[in-house]
């Protein structure tokens, strides 16, 4: 639950900037309102469509070398949620600054309102298309129910259209760049628990039984099981096992440390300001 909590309330959130970007700058400009709710619709009718299909996929492929499939699912949530936060981290203000820009456009008259309704179309469509590639993740990582997976994106959805709503209305500064940074940091972490997971999917199918990486790294059951309360929800925000393979601990803690140090290295640099000059002197 606590995964999918996190999932959607990130996805919803930087939907939500495009939108409240736009929709303040084009505050007033009649029919401007109508485009955005369309455009808002079109995005979750396309994201939809894309989770639709991707259930067709996941049926037509139950039993067919099912390990393998959870494995190549998980593998790409991770390369997704990894390429997220980088892309994230380098080009934020960027894409605000876009919206901004379109939102000037079509008030002055030089962009149409239907660019407007696409803009805020594809924006959604896109956070929903991961929402439901995440989502499906999830379930191949084992541990969460259908119940769990309806009630956090609820949350999430809830959670989000909040801040988004708050935020748009002036009636609290959210620094966006914290935001980011709490969240950027759990999906790392969850994106680590997923490769750890796929992993083992590929150690299952017997695809990966090198010497001594499949050996146990520990047995932590006896402290803390991970079918516990506790242990699961360790499981969702951390990746926590209580009996990981060598080789997955070494995939953890390879794919922490590759999305932090790719999410720093691409992270715009600070310009510092030239020193200001100092005053003239009265004689």
């Amino acid at each position: 639950m606590l995964g999918a909590l996190i999932i959607v309330f990130r996805e919803v959130i930087e939907a939500g900037i495009i939108v409240g970007i736009v929709m303040a700058v084009t505050k007033g400009l009649r029919g401007s309102r109508l485009m955005a709710g369309a455009g808002v619709a079109a995005g979750v009718l396309g994201a939809g469509l894309v989770a639709a299909f991707a259930g067709v996929i996941a049926e037509t492929l139950n039993g067919f070398g099912q390990e393998l499939f959870n494995a190549a699912i998980l593998s790409l949530a991770v390369c997704m949620l990894a390429w997220h936060n980088i892309w994230m981290a380098s080009h934020g203000r960027e894409l605000a600054a876009e919206a901004r820009k379109l939102g000037q456009e079509v008030r002055s008259g030089a962009r149409s309102l239907v660019a407007l309704a696409i803009v805020i179309a594809v924006a959604v469509m896109r956070e929903g298309s991961e929402v439901a590639l995440f989502l499906y993740s999830l379930v191949a990582a084992g541990g969460a129910t259908a119940r769990d997976l309806v009630i956090g994106s609820l949350l999430g959805l809830v959670a989000g259209v909040a801040v988004s709503a708050v935020t748009y209305f002036g009636l609290v500064t959210i620094p966006a760049r914290r935001l980011f940074a709490v969240t950027s940091a759990l999906i790392t972490f969850l994106a680590a628990g997923l490769a750890s997971q796929a992993v083992s999917f590929l150690q299952q199918a017997g695809f990966v039984s090198a010497w001594r990486w499949g050996d146990t790294a520990w047995d932590t059951s006896a402290i803390l099981s991970d079918t516990s309360l506790f242990g699961r929800v360790l499981h969702t925000l951390v990746g926590y096992a209580d009996q990981p393979s060598v080789l997955q601990v070494v995939v953890y803690a390879g794919t922490l440390a590759t999305i932090f140090a790719l999410s720093k290295a691409f992270a715009p640099r600070a310009v510092a300001r030239p020193p200001e000059a100092p005053a003239p002197q009265r004689g």
